[in-house]
């Protein structure tokens, strides 16, 4: 066998992501020319690398993916003539399935990832739940973004596909924030603060989805225990009562 068909053992390698949307609102001229009047957004969802190239209007997006992504498939509502698609219009919010195909040389399957599209810009008006504007406040806040970052991990990958990947290192995420946070990670308290324009990922917005991913892996392990304490409780309790009937 040659040596670029074997695996690299106890080695785990990955590739920063995003994957998301990004939404607009129709203008009345351009809703009355469409087959469906009804639909009041345009929006478009992606994968993209993590890294935003510098003054992009584009989320993401700074590094061609191509050398280990073959194929992304996008499945929308069964409502969509052709629900596979990356760009479309519409009026309602629904989740939106997202399958990603390797290149040959990596010897891995296809993952899937699933993202809730996102049209409307959430914002708090006179009380503490939140809102969806009127679309003419909506335009006029800018298109909406929510987009979420993740980390593809190829544990013992193939010499051969390592040789790839490390031939195409990603392009490192800025230290601090230059842009906006992202819509999905923001809380605005007005719609004021819903304004800011194009989002970009960071290593601080990385260090702290980390940290994030870590408290709610120590709060399930804590709910875990207390449902095996409940358990066994009841367990006891069950034993004693089949004990009882038996003496009966």
């Amino acid at each position: 066998m040659s040596n670029e068909r074997v695996r690299v053992r106890g080695l785990s390698i990955f590739r920063p992501i995003i994957y998301g949307n990004t939404a607009v609102v129709l203008h009345q001229n351009e809703r009355d020319v469409l087959p469906t009047p009804d639909h009041t957004h345009r929006w478009t969802v992606a994968v993209r690398s993590a890294a935003s190239a510098p003054d992009s209007d584009v989320v993401g997006g700074a590094d061609d993916l191509s050398y280990f992504i073959k194929r992304v498939t996008f499945k929308l509502h069964d409502t969509y003539t052709n629900p596979n698609r990356i760009s479309e219009t519409g009026w309602g919010e629904f989740e939106v399935q997202i399958r990603v195909n390797f290149v040959a040389e990596s010897g891995e399957k296809a993952i899937t990832f699933y993202h809730h599209l996102k049209l409307h810009p959430w914002t708090v008006s006179g009380s503490s739940e939140p809102e969806n504007p009127p679309l003419d406040v909506a335009a006029k806040l800018g298109p909406v973004h929510s987009w979420q970052y993740d980390e593809i991990v190829f544990n013992d990958p193939f010499q051969s596909f390592l040789n790839i990947l490390i031939a195409h290192p990603p392009t490192p995420l800025p230290k601090n924030k230059r842009k906006p946070v992202p819509f999905h990670t923001a809380n605005p308290a007005s719609l004021e603060a819903s304004k800011g324009g194009v989002p970009e990922f960071t290593q601080e917005m990385e260090k702290e989805e980390a940290e994030r991913l870590e408290s709610a892996r120590k709060a399930v392990i804590v709910e875990q225990d207390k449902w095996r304490e409940i358990l066994i409780e009841k367990e006891k309790e069950l034993s004693t009562l089949q004990r009882q009937l038996i003496v009966e």
